[in-house]
């Protein structure tokens, strides 16, 4: 009797490790059912065939993911998943293809704002927040000053591609005293690069062919300037810049040719 009992519950164990173990099993082929039968479907073949989506399943739950021509094609996308036997929820992570180019185009605006701020050392690069929606910069964050928050607005909108700037940014109740910044100990081979880094980035004189030369920290630069203004321009922007300690320009002006 006793050997009889000790059988049984060793068989309901057994058992129990099979149904247990084939769990997943079958779970993963519903899945591996649904991902195909997706592929297989009209809309998929007909509608979706040029569009880059991804269906992956998991325990019922379909992840949709890609881009697509237009808006209709997620909707199709997600209704037609939805349809599939085993299909439990959908979870629609489409992009059409214009709203990636946008979003990347934001994040490009969004890193060369960045990226000039830190050039500059009259801003204050660590504590401004850059968020960028359709060309839109918004600034947020903390300005030492009401200059200084004017300045990294002004900056902001040189940048290529930026639409409109929003500065949101707070100014400190108590201004914070001018850092010493170690410029004299930055490299001039890093100065040079900055210098014409800031001048390809910034909107008002990426265009301009200007050579720059750095020694102890003085940049020298040549070239030409369409006038003074844009000449004058390039020396306030260059002049800013992590270590430069002095700068001589001396572009040439280009001459105006008269009739």
């Amino acid at each position: 009797m006793k050997s009889k009992i000790m059988y049984r519950l060793a068989f309901a164990a057994v058992v129990a490790v099979v149904l247990i173990n084939s769990a997943p099993v079958r779970a993963s082929e519903i899945d591996d059912k649904i991902e195909s039968s997706f592929k297989k479907t009209f809309v998929y073949k007909t509608y979706l065939k040029d569009d880059a989506v991804k269906a992956e399943a998991k325990e019922g739950v379909v992840t949709l993911t890609g881009t697509v021509a237009e808006e209709s094609h997620k909707t199709l996308a997600q209704d037609t998943v939805a349809s599939l036997p085993g299909v439990i929820r959908v979870d629609n992570q489409l992009a059409t293809k214009a709203e990636v180019a946008a979003e990347n185009a934001d994040a490009w605006i969004g890193k060369k704002v960045t990226l000039a701020l830190l050039f500059h050392r009259n801003v204050n690069a660590g504590k401004t927040i850059v968020e960028v929606k359709d060309g839109i910069v918004t600034l947020k964050g903390e300005a030492a000053s009401a200059a200084q928050k004017e300045l990294t607005s002004e900056y902001a909108k040189d940048i290529d591609g930026v639409k409109e700037v929003k500065n949101e940014m707070t100014v400190a109740a108590t201004p914070e005293p001018a850092e010493r910044t170690a410029g004299e100990k930055i490299d001039d081979a890093s100065i040079t690069a900055q210098v014409k880094a800031a001048l390809l980035t910034h909107r008002s004189t990426g265009a301009l062919k200007t050579q720059v030369e750095t020694w102890d920290g003085e940049v020298t630069l040549t070239g030409i300037a369409k006038n003074e203004a844009e000449k004058s321009l390039v020396t306030k922007l260059v002049a800013d810049i992590q270590g430069v300690t002095d700068v001589k320009n001396q572009m040439t002006v280009e001459e105006v040719m008269t009739k």
